[in-house]
């Protein structure tokens, strides 16, 4: 089928970039959350990305003003039936996930593939509680969205051919990446990613060497862009423990064990830069 307007369920750091590509790629976009706040916050985030992009000469002033004027913000979740694509991304809980699913199905026509931005989270489990399982499917994006390339497209067990063909050549008109994963407890990405997050955190806990030496030796000795604490702070330690105990949960392997320091940290509301604290004070 023809896209030509798109929702996106979450109004967070990841679905207000998410927002942010497909109306910068032309497409109509209502941007959906539960309270209006959240979505004046969304909105200004993505004018900052934009006027950042026209600083940079990457895009007019024109082309920001048509961008934002492409996004309508909206509270009521029965607007997104006038969609005819749509991507979840709320939070990293299956359960608040599988209620959104199970009115997305309700709300938007039949034909319309449901998109989940889930890091780690199974597609097949999402695709079980819709009447649409084959047309449900993974496209994880990565922050900041509008920047980075890549985008995971995750099969569940049900999922189409039809659709995964569809989504990968839409993330290719978006200007992405799209690379093929199965589904399974963090995919690729975070099933490599968060455990060396965690073994970090580990070596902080244990006093083996500060946040500060840590990240230095991924920095230097690795020719990391970042050490691994300043990204977990910049992904936010809520999102990191909710993933870690996704993977411990659905692997059984006690290697996915989330470090106590980040429970810890998490329960203190030290969640990272979104927070003002977490490895670091920001």
């Amino acid at each position: 089928m023809s896209v030509q307007k798109v929702g996106v369920i979450g109004a967070g750091t990841m679905g207000n970039g998410i927002a942010h590509v497909f109306a910068g790629a032309g497409y109509s976009v209502i941007l959906c959350d539960i309270e209006q706040s959240i979505l004046e916050r969304a909105l200004a985030t993505i004018t900052k990305n934009l006027d950042r992009a026209v600083a940079k000469n990457k895009i007019t002033e024109g082309q920001k003003t048509e961008t934002l004027q492409r996004i309508n913000p909206v509270t009521r979740r029965s607007a997104l039936a006038e969609c005819d694509f749509v991507v979840e991304a709320a939070s990293e809980k299956f359960e608040l996930k599988s209620e959104l699913f199970r009115e997305l199905d309700r709300i938007c026509p039949p034909e319309v593939i449901l998109a989940s931005n889930t890091s780690s989270i199974s597609i097949t489990k999402l695709g079980a509680v819709t009447r649409r399982a084959d047309k449900v499917i993974g496209m994880h994006f990565f922050n900041p969205v509008p920047v980075m390339t890549l985008v995971e497209i995750v099969r569940g067990l049900a999922t189409s051919n039809e659709s995964f063909h569809m989504v990968r050549e839409f993330a290719t008109r978006l200007g992405k990446t799209p690379v093929e994963v199965n589904d399974a407890p963090g995919f690729v990405s975070n099933r490599v990613l968060m455990p060396l997050l965690n073994e970090a955190m580990y070596t902080v806990m244990e006093g083996v060497a500060t946040p500060e030496a840590v990240d230095e030796v991924f920095k230097l000795g690795m020719a990391h862009p970042m050490g691994p604490l300043t990204l977990a702070d910049f992904i936010g330690l809520d999102v990191c423990l909710d993933i870690m105990r996704v993977m411990h949960n659905g692997l059984g392997d006690p290697k996915y064990r989330p470090c106590p320091l980040l429970i810890k940290m998490v329960d203190a509301g030290r969640l990272g830069k979104k927070s003002g604290q977490g490895f670091y004070k920001y």
